[in-house]
């Protein structure tokens, strides 16, 4: 039997690190598959099939064998396997790219399964370990049980709030297996001074595999230049023009700035939405416009220089974006343009009534626009800060057969009685996928105004009409906050060759 304490204290650190190496899981293969409702489901399904198997298999073995001989080698091999996490998935990672759901399963699996089941395998054999009676089974496996539990809250909480803050991936990873070791070393000590024949021993391979995995950690490749607090992030030179410069959050090309021409846009769909606020006032009038998700700040910026006195106010969850922006994408902040840290949806909700000509929706996580920026409720929102006149943009992406571009535009169709679609030709037609801008107001927009706006953009994009917009919607589903399956309409990539 362990001392109390120790039954308690290993109990603890076994489920608390699973936890950890779930939610940190997720962050380490995002750079390689993005971060979809398809990722979050396989990180989650390994970790609950990794606990299941190992306290299963951890608690038959444990009816077998001395469980003294097997919880400090368990501990220090689920720790070594945390730290090797790291350097497998990203070696690992560099061949595998896209959330085609082979990738996101192996990675997934690579990054979760072995090391949660073996750390999974040692709470079941503290309890049969301090199992000193029939007489005390309850009280005994319920206390373990629950602490077991409060390990892996208190992991959970400890991680998301304030691990993930302060710390990258890989310190976290690399932490929590040393911890993990440590403790299996001293479990080991401890077992061997008071029972010397039932300690077993431990692999000293064990121990060169958890200092192996850290000396890989920091060799291994990664596409990081910073973690951020949801994204890995980096900024690449644009070798065809000195002063331009991409943000590249996790798998995606999400921004494109010219340091020194705001008005040099080199994203299509960045410049069908300029086309659209082009024809929204006479030329350099400024306007009073919120955005939606960040990103680089292209098209505030691109506002404030056509449009000089214009209002801008972004809306950007991540701060980590917020500060690459300002040290490394020259984005200057002021009355004319502020940028808040937060939740879009929350932030419209604050936005008062009837102030803005434009509202511009480019939140994206990974390919998905946020679900909750998508429904019916949302867009009420979007249509109240409005002023009569005022106009909705909006980015989304989509492939063949389009389910959440149609199902989107039937949403925007039920809030807004004028509602056009800007893309290339071939999407209209069905043939092709991508970048679409959607757009909606209460008034109609001159389409002949806006297909020459899009020309002097030198954009070779379409205007969709009111009728077309209709006729593609059809009897698509409108979003809602209680039914809005946004990932599982999304096509997130066109078939090969299209």
């Amino acid at each position: 039997m362990l001392p109390g304490w120790v039954a308690a204290g290993v109990t603890f650190l076994a489920s608390g690190a699973v936890l950890v190496l779930e939610i940190v899981g997720l962050r380490l293969i995002a750079p390689y598959v993005g971060i979809t409702l398809q990722t979050n489901t396989a990180v989650i399904g390994f970790a609950l099939a990794a606990i299941a198997v190992g306290a299963w298999a951890g608690g038959a073995t444990a009816d077998r064998r001395d469980p003294r001989g097997l919880i400090a080698p368990l501990l220090v091999a689920g720790g070594a396997l945390v730290i090797a996490v790291l350097p497998l998935v990203r070696f690992t990672g560099s061949f595998l790219t896209g959330p085609d759901a082979g990738a996101v399963l192996l990675l997934a699996a690579v990054a979760i399964v072995v090391p949660a089941t073996l750390l999974s395998a040692v709470p079941p054999m503290v309890v049969k370990l301090q199992l000193a009676s029939l007489a005390e089974t309850g009280s005994v496996v319920g206390k373990l049980s629950g602490i077991g539990t409060l390990g892996g809250i208190a992991a959970t909480f400890a991680t998301g709030f304030v691990l993930v803050a302060v710390f990258p991936s890989s310190g976290i990873l690399v932490g929590t297996g040393l911890v993990t070791v440590v403790a299996g070393v001293a479990v080991f000590l401890l077992l061997r001074r008071r029972s010397p024949g039932g300690a077993g021993r431990v692999p000293t391979a064990l121990l060169l595999l958890a200092v192996a995995g850290s000396l890989l950690a920091a060799v291994a490749p990664t596409p990081c230049e910073e973690e951020t607090s949801y994204h890995c992030a980096r900024v690449v030179a644009d070798p065809e023009r000195e002063t331009g410069r991409v943000l590249v959050l996790d798998t995606l090309r999400h921004s494109y700035v010219d340091l020194a021409d705001p008005t040099y846009l080199e994203f299509q769909y960045v410049r069908a939405i300029a086309a659209v606020t082009d024809v929204l006032a006479p030329a350099g009038q400024p306007l009073s416009a919120l955005h939606l998700g960040g990103g680089g700040a292209t098209v505030p910026r691109y506002l404030a220089e056509v449009r000089p006195g214009t209002e801008s106010l972004v809306l950007e969850v991540d701060p980590g974006v917020v500060a690459i922006d300002r040290e490394q994408l020259g984005l200057e902040t002021s009355q004319q343009l502020r940028v808040r840290v937060g939740d879009a949806r929350v932030g419209l909700a604050a936005e008062p009534a009837g102030t803005r000509d434009l509202v511009v929706g480019d939140a994206f996580g990974g390919l998905s626009v946020p679900w909750q920026l998508t429904t019916v409720e949302a867009l009420e929102l979007v249509e109240r800060a409005l002023t009569d006149d005022g106009v909705y943009v909006a980015n989304l992406i989509d492939h063949p057969p389009l389910g959440f571009v149609r199902a989107e535009l039937a949403t925007m169709r039920a809030v807004w009685p004028h509602v056009l679609l800007l893309a290339r030709a071939p999407v209209l037609a069905g043939e092709d996928g991508g970048n679409v801008v959607a757009v909606a107001s209460h008034r109609p927009l001159d389409e002949a105004a806006l297909a020459g706006a899009l020309l002097a953009q030198d954009s070779a994009w379409q205007v969709a009409s009111d009728g077309e917009v209709a006729a593609l919607a059809g009897d698509a589903q409108v979003l809602t906050d209680d039914a809005a399956p946004v990932d599982q309409l999304l096509t997130p990539y066109g078939a090969p060759g299209s």
